[in-house]
């Protein structure tokens, strides 16, 4: 076994490989960029070096300095985690002429399942199930628009050196060929480095199933069941569980067979998921082999018994696998959700900013949670927004469904907005809990998934009232003398004390008043009159209001109040100084940066005349691509940046007029 390694990632995964390796005794070598110097996988290592400045191309992606590093620091092997230069066949073979074990595939296995065309051909002649389209060499547009129309309509045009749902368009008819190709291709060069693309009949109603597969290098490989990662957004999967709902053991044997045919195809060793397309009928249809750990594997873990980490070590120090295929035993039901900062109500518009409060659910048998960030940690624009993984396991999925909706319930961030109310909404969905699953869910029920939550403002309003009553108490407590004139709220004793709030939510202006006579209180909010009572204990606020007891967590980072009522925060500013906002009506016509990011094109210009939803300009941003689109008619009256400028959240990109009605 290896006495130290280096693990070339960051983030939940970097944590990840850490914890199995010092459980094994191996000591960690860490990277990180200068965004990262803090972050968590640093602190856990036994020793990290800066790799550069925080963009990934000059710090994660450097392979020459990884290696380096790997050299200087005695590591004998490298890590590559997911992302970044985990599927880099370039990467791994100067691992290996440099003698460092790359834990991962062969490069010849890596290189073969890099581009989805070649890795077709390769299946097809293993006879692995494809789904028809054209994987072909032929990358001119006019070859791509005639196999396009041979295909028929809908399809998929994906990156075939990519992943992630980056450089992939739905086209759903002819005339949105050209343009879902021009964006693609780009997507696609900007993330990879390769336009090419390929082309597949797009199926309405497939679910999406991979097999986790190990091979190692004594010619054994197994299979460890399967995962259905079916519930997606932009083709990236939201959750994810195992074994899939609904799918019979004889489907279990005919996919898992089929995946370690596929692995064996390319001489595979150690961990990789062939991902297959599930119809309506049974039938199932191979997609792409992923050549690596996926972001997904703690919930084969959770009903295998077994960590893939350890097992991905054990095979790249040369090791046989720990179980055979018949050893392979299931037990129970498990399901992960991605907690993202993003804000699903605005297009799933990734957010950045610091965690100024981060409270997770308690680890236990049934629950746990893979992060690689702590309180206080900023989510940056320069990585994937990915906050945690929140793993249940259960003795069935509907258990595990229940202890899900609990842990959410338990899981409380307040400082960026996060998609933990809309994962809670899928996960409580009926659809969801029936196992009615399909690639198209999200779309399919978006408008049961985003109808507005059942408000609870004015109750939010009252906590916050409460709280800050309560932290003043609290603080006057706190203080070494009881005299009189150390309190400031203007209360006098014998009478009944008044506390007069201006609370903000939203863009709205809440007056509340709080009469306080010992330990019984009134608020009025909007001429309504509510009894209270209140306990503050650290960030559990006890209340009764009109006779409704409750119990609630609350934090509050300098002005903003947020209250935290199941899976859903409100946030609150208390300002004690009046401010005047600033007029805005100047820039009332302009287009806006929705966050930093890059300027990719600009696609209209001075004084010309676009019509509402005409894209003026795409700007890129988290792997992703934006459109920016004029909001009505109207004439374009400056244009302030050009293709590869970047930009800060809020700039103005775009001075608009409209068209007077």
């Amino acid at each position: 076994m290896f006495r130290k390694i280096l693990i070339a990632n960051r983030g939940e995964i970097a944590c990840r490989v850490i914890e199995t390796a010092h459980k094994l005794g191996i000591r960690c070598v860490a990277v990180y960029s200068e965004a990262d110097a803090n972050a968590r996988h640093v602190r856990m290592a036994d020793e990290a070096f800066l790799l550069g400045p925080a963009a990934s191309k000059d710090s994660y992606l450097r392979a020459d300095k990884i290696l380096a590093i790997a050299k200087q620091s005695g590591a004998e092997a490298i890590h590559p985690g997911y992302g970044f230069l985990s599927e880099n066949e370039e990467f791994a073979k100067a691992c290996e002429d440099a003698g460092v074990v790359f834990i991962g595939p062969p490069v010849a296995a890596i290189a073969a399942m890099g581009s989805k065309s070649a890795a077709k051909k390769i299946m097809h002649g293993a006879g692995v199930p494809l789904v028809p389209g054209y994987h072909g060499d032929d990358q001119t547009d006019a070859v791509l628009k005639a196999e396009s129309a041979k295909i028929g309509y809908p399809q998929l045009l994906k990156a075939a050196y990519g992943g992630g749902g980056k450089g992939m368009r739905v086209v759903w008819q002819a005339d949105e060929f050209d343009a879902a190709l021009a964006s693609a291709r780009r997507e696609a060069k900007a993330g990879f480095g390769n336009d090419k693309m390929l082309l597949e009949r797009y199926l309405t109603k497939p679910r999406h199933i991979e097999i986790q597969v190990f091979a190692d290098n004594h010619g054994n490989a197994v299979y460890l069941a399967e995962r259905d990662c079916s519930i997606q957004r932009r083709h990236q999967k939201v959750i994810e569980e195992a074994p899939a709902p609904s799918f019979s053991t004889a489907q279990r044997q005919a996919m898992g067979e089929a995946a370690v045919k596929a692995a064996k195809a390319i001489d595979y060793r150690g961990a990789g998921t062939v991902e297959f397309l599930f119809d309506e009928d049974g039938s199932f249809y191979f997609m792409e082999m992923n050549t690596r750990l996926q972001v997904e594997h703690p919930v084969t873990e959770m009903i295998t018994g077994q960590d893939l980490v350890q097992w991905q070590l054990l095979v790249a120090a040369g090791e046989p696998l720990p179980l055979t295929q018949a050893q392979v035993q299931l037990d129970g039901h498990a399901i992960e959700v991605r907690v993202y900062a993003e804000d699903p109500d605005n297009d799933f518009l990734p957010a950045t900013g610091k965690l100024t409060y981060l409270r997770q659910p308690e680890a236990s048998r049934n629950v746990r949670v893979d992060t690689g960030v702590v309180e206080h940690d900023e989510v940056s624009p320069y990585y994937d927004p990915m906050i945690a993984k929140l793993i249940v396991w259960d003795e069935s999925r509907d258990r595990a469904i229940s202890r899900m909706l609990r842990a959410l319930d338990d899981y409380r961030i307040a400082g960026v907005t996060t998609n933990l109310g809309f994962l809670t909404s899928l996960v409580e969905h009926p659809a969801f809990k029936a196992a009615e699953l399909d690639t198209n869910f999200i779309n399919k029920h978006q408008q049961s998934l985003f109808a507005p939550a059942h408000s609870q403002e004015n109750q939010a309003l009252i906590l916050a009232a409460l709280f800050i009553v309560a932290k003043k108490q609290t603080q006057q407590l706190a203080q070494a003398t009881n005299s009189p004139w150390q309190f400031n709220h203007g209360w006098r004793l014998n009478e009944t004390a008044t506390l007069k709030l201006d609370l903000q939510m939203g863009e709205t202006k809440h007056a509340l008043s709080i009469a306080q006579q010992q330990q019984q209180m009134t608020v009025t909010l909007a001429q309504q009159l509510f009894d209270c009572q209140v306990n503050l204990a650290g960030d559990e606020l006890s209340a009764v209001i009109a006779g409704h007891r409750m119990k609630v967590r609350v934090s509050q980072y300098q002005d903003t109040i947020s209250i935290f009522i199941k899976h859903q925060r409100y946030d609150i500013v208390y300002q004690t100084e009046v401010t005047t906002a600033v007029d805005g009506a100047d820039h009332a016509g302009s287009l806006t940066a929705p966050m930093n990011g890059t300027i990719v094109a600009v696609l209209c210009s001075e004084n010309q005349s676009v019509k509402a939803g005409e894209t003026l300009v795409i700007m890129e941003a988290m792997k992703m691509e934006y459109a920016i689109k004029a909001p009505k008619d109207g004439v374009v009256k400056a244009v302030f940046y050009a293709a590869g400028d970047l930009v800060k959240d809020g700039a103005e990109l775009v001075d608009f007029c409209a068209e007077e009605a």
